[in-house]
């Protein structure tokens, strides 16, 4: 005779039970995007006419940059480049190596060193990391700001160019309630007649209203 689900679940409760539990637990996983991935899809030409970044393992594609952000990109490297001097390297829109899940590509990063000095490899930490906002605001507040505190950047500014302001975060700290597990313990807003400093470069006297377009 055949037997109906009903009555198979009780007379073998404990087979249906593990039935039920293998069906709740074997859900669909993500995937997980390495260095070697990312670059190999690149050479393929999956990215083509995109700009995209690796951030934990995640290719998020970006928006296009529209003329006001580029701008901005030129002010704050020209300003941060006079600041800085000889001795520092401004990278425009270029990775950082933090692991082999995470390649972001800010807007401009401060590092020691000239441009030989990365040939053979992107740099893997920034004595200062800019991003502009316009449309992007809430991901760099939020995401990007997780991810830099989680990689010990100490000096991070995201120029709002919205709201007219510079916000500077430092002392990354761990915090559960942030993205990936990291944020910063001093977030500092600053407005176009103030002037601020770059952890690095103490004695620079940088305007604000220098890094807005």
């Amino acid at each position: 005779m055949q037997q109906t689900m009903t009555e198979t679940a009780t007379r073998n409760p404990v087979i249906f039970e593990t039935v039920v539990e293998e069906k709740i637990t074997d859900e669909p996983q993500p995937i997980k995007w390495t260095q070697e991935n990312y670059y190999r899809m690149a050479e393929l030409g999956f990215f083509q006419g995109k700009r995209v970044e690796l951030i934990e393992g995640e290719i998020i594609e970006m928006a296009p940059m529209k003329s006001l952000h580029a701008t901005s990109v030129s002010l704050v490297s020209e300003v941060l480049r006079e600041s800085f001097g000889k001795t520092f390297y401004v990278r425009n829109q270029l990775p950082l190596s933090f692991s082999k899940s995470s390649e972001p590509e800010p807007d401009v990063v401060i590092v020691k060193g000239s441009i030989r000095d990365f040939t053979d490899s992107h740099p893997k930490i920034a004595d200062l990391v800019v991003e502009i906002s316009d449309a992007t605001l809430r991901y760099n507040r939020s995401r990007k700001m997780s991810l830099y505190a989680k990689y010990r950047i100490k000096d991070y500014w995201i120029v709002n160019i919205n709201g007219k302001r510079l916000e500077i975060y430092r002392r990354p700290i761990k915090d559960e309630t942030a993205f990936y597990g990291f944020s910063y313990a001093e977030i500092s807003i600053f407005t176009e007649t103030d002037v601020v400093s770059p952890l690095a470069a103490p004695d620079a006297k940088i305007k604000v209203a220098d890094l807005l377009p």
